[in-house]
């Protein structure tokens, strides 16, 4: 009788605690970013009203960037828009920040007509024996001055941490497994971390 009781117990508690760590983990990222976000303008209302109003430096972000969204969906917010970016890309430090940043948003953008990523692939990678998914970017010639040799790379993006963050490596054709998966479905299996990886992945021959 007692093992049975122990036995219901351990089940019925495994199965709320699947169903719990869900749910919280989902609260505690929410509230993460909440209080991220509240906490960029909370310091001016501060100082403009002199005590703290939970919630209005959030509310006041998104209604920021949604403005900003707005001015830069009209012709004469993107030339105000075209004229701040000028201004940056003149400063030395921020327009090598600014304009990676801004390639790297833009290929993960669905309003993007042309993709910076060319294909997913699977590359052999960090070590033999061990692949990672990747995103086909960009080619090169690779000429050694030695004995004037020209080696044709590909630059395959790997991220690392979620999707923003991540490594280039240079492969020769032969290192790269071409898959038959799309742009859209291989960003969707690197941010659900592998989970969203069909059973079976097909090869695309070059």
């Amino acid at each position: 009788m007692g093992i049975s009781i122990r036995a219901t117990f351990k089940r019925r508690f495994l199965a709320g605690l699947l169903i719990s760590i869900p749910a919280i983990i989902t609260f505690l990222v929410i509230w993460w970013f909440f209080k991220f976000v509240d906490g960029l303008l909370e310091p001016f209302y501060y100082k403009l009203l002199g005590y703290h109003v939970p919630g209005l430096g959030f509310i006041s972000t998104i209604a920021l960037i949604f403005v900003v969204g707005i001015i830069s969906t009209n012709v004469f917010g993107r030339r105000i828009i075209e004229s701040i970016e000028h201004i940056i890309l003149k400063i030395p430090v921020f327009k090598g920040i600014y304009t990676a940043v801004k390639q790297l948003v833009d290929a993960f953008s669905p309003e993007s007509k042309m993709s910076s990523f060319k294909q997913f692939v699977i590359v052999e990678y960090p070590r033999p024996s061990v692949y990672a998914y990747g995103f086909l970017t960009n080619e090169c010639v690779m000429k050694t001055e030695k004995d004037s040799l020209e080696t044709e790379l590909k630059a395959v993006y790997i991220p690392t941490n979620l999707i923003y963050f991540g490594e280039i490596a240079l492969f020769r054709d032969e290192h790269i497994f071409f898959t038959d998966i799309s742009i859209e479905d291989g960003i969707k299996i690197i941010l659900s971390g592998g989970i969203a990886t069909p059973s079976r992945i097909s090869e695309v021959k070059k």
